[in-house]
């Protein structure tokens, strides 16, 4: 069998060469222009990207997505960027400030040239169920509806470290990112959600969303959860406005790998898809947290390809082939191998993901690296 192909350019420009040029050479030279593979015409093409928590610095400039969507419009394409709101109380927990939050890290329809839709609606809510064909632990994900309209996908992604799955890549930025906030629970938690006393109100919105009838209201007006009755779903933690009820039940890094592998592979299915990755400015941390620590490896380059896995693995191999940087948190640990991530994060395994999404049958791990 034929590997996967994954096509690379470094960041090097010459003299009236920009980088946003090589990367739309490289996802053309990739084949995201073959007719055969994906035919763009008059077709809705959700480009999911992270917009960064602001604080972080470390996300992609808009400028990269901007590159994606030229391109696709070029092909007849209607681009649109999109990512689903976040489980954690943050910037980005619903669509009006994730949107603000967007704006305020310089994405906008000018500066990107297309719009942005929130995948999972206002409160994170909008979502459908999905199979997942080959699932192993779950048989369905929840997935932002938006995400889900659209006839084809492209994941444009920052390659990082990640404290809970060791390494933050396409499968990441799409299993994780393109769950709604109900998903996102779902491969967070090995169970049901709990009520911050102190901040329930008191008004009922998380009843209404419940179907099965497993939230009261004592002589306090503080809400609670039956978990006899609860069956996990995270539809209340989508529709309380205060971050009154939360998730205290995570699930092991080993079981989150495999959950966002399945939840990549049901977004994936049935329908056209492509990767970008680009490596630079790699933190050691996810772009969720409102900082950035310093960058730990090199700016490396972009990588293309039509193979989540085989990308992903190709960005991890590049990575563990550079030279740490010093003062970096990289450099202040302890080496127990020669891999940086596991270097980074000793309580994680970044094989796991992989290994579960070769197993469900997303992608390969064995890869043909060609340089652009």
């Amino acid at each position: 069998m034929e590997k996967p192909k994954v096509y690379f350019t470094d960041m090097r420009c010459k003299v009236g060469t920009s980088l946003l040029s090589k990367l739309d050479k490289l996802i053309r030279k990739a084949g995201i222009s073959d007719l055969s593979r994906i035919d763009f015409s008059n077709k809705y093409v959700a480009v999911k990207i992270h917009f960064g928590e602001p604080g972080n610095l470390s996300f992609l400039r808009p400028n990269f997505a901007k590159a994606v969507a030229d391109c696709v419009k070029s092909l007849g394409g209607k681009p649109f960027l999109t990512d689903c709101n976040t489980l954690y109380v943050g910037r980005r927990g619903n669509a009006l400030d994730h949107l603000e939050a967007a704006l305020e890290n310089g994405f906008s329809p000018f500066s990107t040239g297309c719009q942005m839709i929130i995948g999972d609606g206002l409160k994170g809510m909008d979502d459908i169920e999905v199979p997942i064909n080959g699932g192993q632990i779950l048989t369905s994900a929840l997935i932002g509806r938006a995400v889900m309209d659209a006839d084809i996908f492209i994941s444009l992604n920052h390659f990082k470290g990640h404290e809970c799955t060791g390494f933050g890549g396409a499968i990441k930025n799409i299993g994780m990112g393109c769950g709604s906030r109900a998903g996102k629970m779902v491969m967070h938690s090995d169970g049901k959600p709990e009520v911050y006393g102190k901040s329930c109100t008191g008004c009922k919105s998380c009843a209404k969303f419940c179907a099965h009838g497993a939230i009261s209201f004592g002589k306090s007006g503080k809400a609670s959860i039956s978990h006899g009755r609860c069956t996990g779903c995270g539809r209340c933690v989508g529709s309380c406005n205060f971050n009154a009820i939360h998730n205290p039940n995570e699930s092991s890094n080993a079981m989150l790998d495999c959950k966002i592998a399945e939840y990549c592979k049901a977004v994936l299915d049935g329908r056209p898809h492509f990767h970008v990755s680009i490596v630079n400015q790699v933190s050691p941390y996810c772009d969720c947290h409102d900082e950035n620590d310093a960058a730990v490896v090199p700016d490396i380059g972009m990588f293309a390809s039509f193979d989540p896995v085989a990308i992903d693995r190709a960005c991890i191999d590049a990575v563990n082939a550079a030279p740490e940087i010093h003062g970096s948190i990289l450099s202040e640990r302890e080496h127990t191998c020669g891999d940086h991530f596991t270097n980074i994060h000793p309580s994680t395994d970044w094989r796991r993901q992989l290994a579960h999404a070769v197993k469900i049958g997303l992608g390969s791990e064995d890869y043909e690296l060609i340089k652009i």
